[in-house]
């Protein structure tokens, strides 16, 4: 599923092609995904301007003229083409090529901007909502979100609270939507090699009794911080079904320290180590038992 670096990224290729444009005209080709969409979707989408496009955790927020958001959610395999007259780019020869079957495209937005956004989802996993501004810090999928990673507020001290205590891994305490919003298996796996912490760590272990941040903390925040900066600046990591706007995948995969690396050396300089891989939570971890402690 994707995380925050290539929800960031879609976001980024969408910007220029929705913000400031209106729906000019919008085909829901089938009635629902992962949930049905909304009660008369297309009549409250058409004729009306995305004012904004952000991102909360992995979700896609668009801002509409009527005081609606559009909340969008990619699933497990749902991604966004951007057509406009110029074309579509294409994979180049070292990537997995774009699946060309039309017949997943559920959503297609006409903009006024010219382009034609699609919605492909072929396991349909994905989500599209209608929720009113006023409402959606209390909708169900919002309100128990925690920080955003690359935000201002995220530091030390606000991760070692959230742990405070916890008597869960590292792993799973990042993994927590609660704890920190955006972040998957992939990232924490990346995050806790660069600060060279432990995913079997206790939680609790990187607070006081009374949830100060100790230099383990510090550590761990720089790391998350840094690996999603890293990522989103490559576009993402591509596995399966992550594609950018374009339709060219993200290149971060190239640039994993640990993950999908086992048996692999690790790449910390000065260490001996290998990577290995066990389960957490039914997803794989992958670390360095030497340098991760």
């Amino acid at each position: 599923m994707p995380e925050l670096p290539e929800v960031e990224t879609v976001r980024r290729g969408l910007q220029p092609v929705m913000e400031g444009a209106r729906f000019v005209r919008v085909e829901a080709r089938r009635p629902d995904l992962r949930r049905p969409l909304p009660k008369d979707f297309v009549k409250r989408l058409e004729g009306r301007s995305v004012t904004g496009l952000g991102r909360r955790a992995k979700y896609l927020l668009a801002d509409v003229s009527s005081g609606d958001v559009l909340l969008m959610h990619l699933g497990m395999s749902g991604s966004f083409r951007v057509a406009e007259d110029k074309g579509e780019k294409t994979p180049g020869d070292l990537h997995h090529p774009r699946s060309d079957d039309r017949t997943h495209d559920h959503i297609v937005f006409h903009m006024s901007s010219g382009a034609r956004i699609s919605f492909n989802d072929p396991r349909r996993f994905g989500l599209m909502l209608l929720v009113p501004r006023a409402e959606l810090a209390d909708h169900p999928l919002m309100k128990e979100i925690g920080p955003e990673p690359l935000g201002n507020e995220f530091d030390a001290t606000l991760l070692a609270q959230a742990c405070r205590g916890k008597k869960t891994s590292l792993k799973a305490a990042l993994s927590d939507q609660k704890v920190v919003a955006g972040l998957g298996n992939i990232y924490v796996c990346e995050a806790l090699h660069r600060a060279r912490l432990s995913p079997r760590r206790m939680a609790s272990t990187i607070a006081s009794r009374t949830g100060a941040p100790n230099e383990r903390a510090e550590r761990l925040v720089d790391a998350i911080k840094a690996v999603l900066g890293d990522a989103i600046h490559a576009g993402g990591s591509s596995l399966r079904d992550h594609r950018r706007t374009d339709g060219e995948l993200g290149y971060f995969q190239h640039h994993f320290r640990v993950y999908d690396r086992e048996g692999a050396k690790c790449v910390t300089p000065g260490c001996k180590g290998t990577v290995r891989r066990i389960v957490q939570g039914g997803r794989s971890t992958f670390f360095c038992p030497v340098c991760q402690t």
